[in-house]
């Protein structure tokens, strides 16, 4: 499923976090590459242990945790501290899958990326290029939010970040393990969530509300990992 979450920091949260990004120094993004990402991977990106970072990562937490959409739609276990990236002057990540588990920084927790999620801190007409083209069943969707905008979708996707020619992108990256792990199954619970909301907001005394309910829990009890 690849959804749009608008807004999920507001214009004072993506103020802060430029403000702390501009004053950061950056790694090359490799570091954290893989042996085929290494050859694909030309961005930059802050180290792990930044505490300007961690605590930009704590501010995208909070949100998320009251999002709505997000939690309905990835339906999160266990989320990966936010990571950051800067792209400019051509920089690119090419084709690649993320991989499929992550260690939760300092422990052995292991973290399933499920769902995978881009927050956008820099405006479309801030620079050219550097869209996110996710590929999935309907072909390539090419994806270019405004600051504070997130997009989610699903962690085995083949994607990439086009070369970024004018200007400077500057992003939010993680990935989230679902109570839920199949995409299909998450996106039937969303839907079915959606139009229960839509059915109480428009027929409040509607007496399938309870019954659909039901069913929604019922098919979470079914599918979930816990």
């Amino acid at each position: 499923m690849l959804l749009r979450i608008p807004a999920l920091l507001t214009p004072k949260d993506v103020e802060q976090c430029r403000a702390t990004l501009a004053q950061i120094d950056w790694q090359d993004g490799k570091a954290t590459a893989g042996h085929l990402a290494m050859k694909v991977k030309d961005n930059q990106q802050l180290p792990l242990d930044s505490q300007a970072g961690m605590q930009m990562g704590n501010l995208i937490l909070d949100r998320l945790g009251h999002n709505p959409l997000f939690l309905a739609a990835a339906l999160p276990a266990k989320v990966l501290p936010p990571r950051f990236n800067r792209y400019a002057a051509g920089g690119t990540y090419g084709n690649h899958i993320d991989n499929a588990l992550f260690n939760m920084p300092g422990s052995a927790i292991r973290v399933r990326s499920d769902v995978s999620t881009t927050v956008f801190f820099s405006d479309p007409d801030e620079y050219d290029g550097g869209e996110l083209v996710i590929e999935d069943l309907y072909g390539e969707q090419t994806v270019k939010l405004a600051a504070g905008d997130a997009i989610v979708y699903p962690g085995d996707s083949m994607h990439r970040v086009n070369p970024v020619m004018r200007g400077v992108r500057l992003a939010s990256f993680f990935w989230t393990q679902s109570l839920v792990r199949s995409d299909a199954q998450r996106r039937l619970l969303f839907d079915l969530d959606q139009s229960i909301q839509m059915l109480e907001r428009d027929h409040p005394s509607h007496p399938r509300i309870a019954a659909l309910s039901g069913t929604y829990h019922n098919l979470l009890r079914m599918w979930s990992e816990v």
